[in-house]
């Protein structure tokens, strides 16, 4: 029981630190800029597949560098040239070009690197067990993958709290007006801003490809989680997303690996249950078959008991 324990919360752990790195980048858009951008996780699915290229002629670590960038400097242009000009209408309509953007990006992605799942994987150079415990093995690889997201939670953390491109962005988010009276370039801070958000988009996709599959409906794997996410930490709050993140990580992965199920739930209370009832269904319901949603019945209680989410200051 205690090994089950053990590496259930690891996995956990990395899980929830791979969606922070995801949801880190639709904090800064959707939290700051008020953007639905709905199409963040396809960001994450190009930083993937341009890795996946540049992996081939360059090696892994080249495309780990590159790639964000690329993607990053994508999602500055889809901001200047489209975003832009549809924001005034609202978000209704910031939403239809996003959802719309969305399905795009997965037909382009499938028109040039076809439909199969692509041979994406790690570096050879992590390819070994970090440690054994009770003989079972640890990737170096998932080691590598938690170090990266708390670099990131950090990098961001102390950028945006402490330095004066975080002062100049969170002054152009409440008082954009003022901002741009002192010489400061507002619609240029939301374009970094954009650009930034989708680029960590495109690195979570470098570091996930080789460990979760890079194929064309992994942004729709991971697509809805993030914006449970951003709600449940609240809005405005990176803390918020790094705790909702590991808190979602590890509801998942304990739920697959506890086998448990309504029935065992009774026993333990010394209640039983009529084999024959209209509601056998429900008794025999185990953790791993009601994981993937366990998620979203998180979200649906925070709206109702804690709309600001865990560490917002505004409500959702």
């Amino acid at each position: 029981m205690f090994e089950l324990i053990f590496f259930s919360l690891l996995n956990g752990i990395v899980t929830g630190l791979l969606l922070f790195m995801l949801a880190s980048g639709l904090t800064l858009i959707f939290s700051m800029m008020g953007v639905l951008n709905f199409a963040h996780a396809s960001f994450y699915m190009l930083g993937a597949y341009v890795a996946y290229t540049i992996s081939m002629y360059l090696g892994f670590w080249v495309g780990l560098i590159v790639a964000p960038i690329l993607v990053g400097l994508m999602g500055a242009v889809v901001e200047r040239y489209g975003l832009r000009y549809v924001h005034r209408w609202g978000h209704v309509a910031e939403l239809i070009f996003t959802f719309g953007l969305a399905f795009l990006i997965e037909e382009v992605v499938q028109f040039i690197w076809g439909k199969d799942t692509k041979a994406y994987h790690e570096p050879e150079i992590l390819q070994f067990p970090l440690f054994t415990f009770f003989g079972q093995n640890f990737p170096a690889y998932k080691a590598f993958m938690l170090l990266v997201s708390i670099g990131i939670f950090i990098m961001l953390l102390l950028i945006l709290t402490r330095s004066r491109v975080g002062l100049i962005i969170q002054a152009a988010i409440h008082k954009p007006n003022m901002t741009a009276m002192l010489g400061h370039n507002v619609p240029l801070v939301f374009m970094g801003v954009f650009g930034v958000g989708c680029a960590l988009a495109g690195l979570a996709g470098v570091i996930a490809g080789p460990a979760l599959g890079t194929f064309p409906g992994m942004a729709v794997v991971l697509g809805s989680i993030v914006f449970v996410i951003v709600v449940v930490g609240g809005l405005g709050s990176l803390t918020g997303a790094f705790v909702a993140s590991l808190l979602i990580g590890l509801l998942q992965t304990f739920a697959i690996a506890l086998d448990y199920s309504v029935n065992d739930l009774l026993q333990l209370f010394n209640i039983s249950f009529d084999a024959d009832s209209a509601f056998r269904d429900l008794w025999t319901l185990s953790l791993p078959q009601i994981a993937p949603i366990l998620p979203y019945l998180l979200l649906v209680l925070i709206l109702i008991f804690r709309p600001t989410g865990l560490f917002g200051n505004r409500e959702t």
